[in-house]
């Protein structure tokens, strides 16, 4: 097993502000430690709108409004570890799924339609099933097929089973089914191809889960052990940097200092091999990253930034200030460069949601963290 150790190479070039960089007009939206959120039209307007824990911000205003009630716990914690916006029961409007950190039971938050969310109704809040605890983030994934993405899981306890539940009904009602992946777990989820088959593997702390051909859900995933990041990034970015045909790793520290990519190498008895690069180590608690095209340059960038008091501020380098950051990278060189959006007071939480919300032709970002939900409206250069 390949074990975590910094590398001292492939370190980016930090740059200061400049012409070339993007410009973006920041608004907070709601100042709450609610660290989810999710973009989609609503109220069936044609316009994107934001979901994020307690609030509903319809587009273009992004004025709060009640959504649903969010349960407290720890220090400065919501209970609130998933955003999700899908139809649940067909009806044509865009509910909301809820995922929690220590809770067992999933909810579905029923969209009231458009007279409901003008008179500012709570959504109808319906299980969907019973699950597990200590659960560190959820996504909505296309995992096994069907008309609905799956709701997948991933636990910082390693040695809760990594479970997708799919979609389905039970007595007329929406639930879900579970579809046991692995029983090794761990703080860190990506997906894409690891091993060059066509078929998208889960990467996670430590290693990752090849997809069979059979991806019905009734064939188990193989277990690779072939690294250990420890608390790494939710997501992981799969993707070949280089260009030589096998996908790379870009992740960040969660909880400590460091975003880093892992280079493919060649397979050595029957084994992935990894060479690992520096991209920044100069801030910590690079919980969430993102890979879009924000500079309109036909290229993914990296955006990523700190998770605010992501354990309660008892994270290295918990008291330093809040930056939120954009990476291109450079295939030539094999290098990233850095260029910052906002050293203040946005963090990133759990998710960075991009969207181009107003429709200029550049997208925007959205995310909730400990000090609050916000948007980077994207001005171009």
């Amino acid at each position: 097993m390949r074990i975590f150790q910094p590398a001292l190479v492939g370190i980016i070039s930090i740059v200061s502000s400049s012409a070339a960089d993007l410009h973006w007009r920041k608004v907070q939206l709601y100042h709450d430690p609610n660290e989810a959120c999710a973009v989609a039209d609503y109220n069936n307007d044609g316009k994107l709108d934001i979901s994020a824990g307690r609030n509903l911000f319809l587009g273009p205003d992004f004025i709060p409004r009640p959504l649903r009630e969010v349960p407290e716990f720890g220090v400065d914690y919501l209970e609130n570890n998933g955003e999700h916006a899908i139809d649940v029961d067909g009806d044509g409007w865009i509910d909301v799924v809820g995922g929690s950190y220590m809770g067992k039971e999933v909810y579905w938050y029923k969209n009231p339609g458009a007279k409901g969310i003008e008179y500012g109704k709570l959504w109808q809040k319906q299980l969907l099933q019973v699950t597990a605890q200590e659960n560190e983030i959820t996504f909505l994934r296309e995992m096994v097929g069907g008309q609905k993405p799956e709701f997948v899981v991933d636990s910082w306890n390693p040695k809760n089973p990594m479970t997708v539940w799919k979609f389905t009904q039970a007595d007329g009602k929406p639930t879900f089914d579970p579809i046991v992946i692995g029983n090794v777990n761990g703080h860190g989820m990506g997906f894409g191809d690891i091993n060059g088959d066509g078929r998208e593997d889960i990467t996670f702390r430590s290693g990752w889960y090849e997809r069979p051909a059979d991806d019905s859900g009734s064939t188990p995933w193989k277990l690779h052990e072939d690294w250990l990041y420890e608390q790494a990034s939710c997501p992981m970015i799969i993707t070949d940097l280089n260009g030589d045909g096998r996908n790379d790793v870009i992740w960040g520290a969660g909880h400590n200092y460091g975003v880093f990519w892992e280079e493919q190498l060649a397979p050595k008895d029957g084994k992935t091999q990894w060479k690992e690069y520096v991209i920044d180590k100069s801030w910590s608690q690079a919980h969430a990253l993102a890979w879009e095209d924000i500079d309109n340059d036909g290229q993914p960038d990296l955006i990523t930034g700190k998770r605010v008091r992501a354990h309660s501020g008892n994270d290295p380098g918990a008291a330093e200030p809040a930056a939120i950051y954009y990476y291109t990278w450079d295939a030539k060189t094999l290098t990233f460069t850095r260029h910052t959006i906002d050293t203040n007071d946005a963090s990133t939480g759990l998710f960075i949601r991009v969207a181009d919300l107003d429709g200029n032709g550049w997208k925007d970002l959205v995310m909730s963290g400990k000090t609050g939900t916000f948007i980077f409206f994207n001005e171009g250069k």
